[in-house]
């Protein structure tokens, strides 16, 4: 209890970390994270086509709804034949390894971005008092601009099997009877999920040459002159 009262009673906000790099790039990864998980996790699509009827009948229209976490057969749809009957169909592939390993990067970026943050903006003096907590950041920023690099090299491979999958021209060439494909699926949410996410890998990765100069690895080249080295006394 009592080091939980000495925590918050040490908070003092300071928005001065803000305006040097290692606070500001934090916030845009904090942004930018928000927007990589928000992109994928929320994203819903339909791919149609319509299959193909002999006058005067019309064609009859075949919907099939998809989106996060792009387990394609979990939903079926129905396909309605020109006399009538139906028939229940599913999209193949399972994508979900992919996307839900990029959203729970992102989540965890996100959480991670939060609280240090709050660390440089209340305890900032507690940040540098010791070469720990400079240390630490910088491990577990590289460790994120790595799985910000393999979380979104994966999701960019398992995006184009989406495409590929809910393609309407590839979903016409398993019909049993004439069909004609229609519009391709709405996916600019998706591929701007990929470009925000290597978008955190470069400011991650750039965050740790800043975090670096907080640690007692990277040494001034200019250090101030102390006393003994100082200055020479005057006449």
């Amino acid at each position: 209890m009592d080091t939980v009262q000495k925590a918050v009673s040490g908070f003092s906000l300071d928005l001065g970390p803000l305006k040097e790099p290692l606070g500001f790039i934090r916030v845009l990864e904090w942004v930018f994270t928000i927007f990589a998980f928000a992109t994928t996790g929320g994203y819903s699509g339909t791919t149609h086509f319509k299959v193909n009827c002999p006058l005067p009948q019309d064609s009859k229209d075949v919907n099939a709804v998809f989106g996060y976490p792009f387990r394609l057969g979990a939903h079926p749809y129905t396909m309605t034949f020109c006399n009538e009957t139906s028939n229940g169909m599913y999209l193949q592939g399972n994508f979900s390894s992919s996307a839900e390993f990029f959203v729970c990067v992102g989540v965890f970026g996100f959480l991670y971005c939060t609280a240090t943050l709050i660390l440089y903006l209340g305890y900032q003096n507690v940040y540098r008092q010791s070469s720990r907590g400079p240390i630490i950041d910088l491990v577990v920023t590289a460790a994120f601009a790595f799985l910000w690099l393999v979380s979104s090299s994966a999701w960019g491979k398992g995006l184009t099997d989406v495409k590929w999958a809910t393609n309407p021209s590839h979903l016409v060439e398993s019909c049993t009877v004439s069909c004609t494909a229609g519009e391709f699926p709405s996916m600019g949410r998706l591929n701007a999920s990929v470009i925000f996410g290597f978008l955190n890998l470069i400011l991650w990765a750039g965050n740790c040459w800043f975090i670096y100069k907080e640690t007692p690895f990277h040494k001034d080249p200019n250090p101030p002159a102390t006393m003994e080295e100082g200055v020479t006394p005057g006449p």
